[in-house]
């Protein structure tokens, strides 16, 4: 009988050993405060850290949650070493798509002027996401930036530029979305997403304006970041178009930019965690030299 209870007591600590976290998980850090809002992020730790960080962008339609937050969603990245950050942002259609920008910008200054509490070098960060969460993570590319140099907030005078990204199917230019000339400001195919947009601008110049703006591919500049979008040629909701010219303009700028196309892909599919290894590689060679 003692041996019976000797044996159950080693079969639940093997699992319990075998089960245990690889890591840890702080919930709602609050990055920011707007209109009485805080504005959290929560930050994935693994066991064993290689010293780099991975923005995570939890949007989709630019709407953000923090019920969308899953640990599933970053399991490649911290069995790589990697401290995940999963920003959420304000959703539309309260504010709209340059109040999210603001925020994702400031989430990146919150981090790196913390990076020394996580352990992550605040030379060595990745953003990543999809769809909206690319198209955020595309912002944070191509105009992060320092932040005024006579804010009285400290963390705001931190640069929210980052060193590598890559993600999936992100709208890149909302004046051509799937042809040139093609309006998508909350019109057209992303008619059900005016909310993100806000008012719609009558006078045509003003629209454009404010779509150049919010483009990701009018702020491209030979300091953009390496670039990795992986994208699929069905994708009704964001046309391979947006990813196409993002990637061709990005390398005459002379970035290093690659598109991935999935072919007969739609908006997301059944093996996405498989091509999240591919997003893994790029941050691997990026921002960690090759390591894995």
């Amino acid at each position: 009988m003692q041996r019976l209870i000797l044996g159950v007591i080693l079969l639940v600590c093997t699992l319990s050993a075998q089960e245990a976290p690889t890591f840890t998980r702080q919930e709602d850090v609050i990055y920011g405060r707007k209109h009485g809002t805080a504005l959290t992020l929560d930050v994935f730790e693994p066991a064993k850290k290689n010293g780099c960080g991975i923005v995570y962008m939890v949007s989709g339609g630019w709407f953000s949650s923090h019920a969308s937050v899953n640990a599933a969603n970053y399991k490649v990245y911290l069995d790589r070493g990697y401290t995940v950050f999963a920003v959420v942002h304000g959703s539309q259609p309260k504010f709209h798509i340059p109040e999210a920008q603001a925020d994702v910008h400031r989430a990146v200054r919150f981090i790196r002027s913390n990076a020394a509490k996580w352990n992550v070098a605040p030379d060595k960060l990745g953003v990543t996401g999809g769809s909206a969460g690319g198209h955020l993570s595309l912002s944070l590319g191509t105009q992060g930036a320092p932040g005024p140099a006579d804010s009285k907030d400290p963390v705001d005078r931190q640069s929210s530029a980052v060193q590598a990204v890559a993600c999936f199917y992100p709208p890149t230019d909302f004046l051509n979305y799937g042809r040139e000339g093609e309006d998508a400001t909350g019109v057209g195919t992303l008619k059900n997403y005016k909310g993100a947009f806000g008012p719609r601008v009558d006078s045509d110049e003003d629209r454009r304006k404010y779509a150049r703006e919010i483009s990701p591919i009018y702020h491209i500049t030979k300091g953009t970041p390496p670039t990795l979008i992986i994208h699929g040629d069905a994708d009704l909701l964001v046309p391979i178009y947006q990813a196409q010219s993002f990637i061709e303009r990005a390398q005459a700028a002379g970035v290093k930019a690659k598109l991935v196309v999935k072919k007969g892909a739609a908006h997301g599919w059944k093996d996405m965690g498989a091509d999240m290894v591919l997003l893994a590689d790029w941050f691997d060679e990026h921002l960690r030299g090759g390591k894995n």
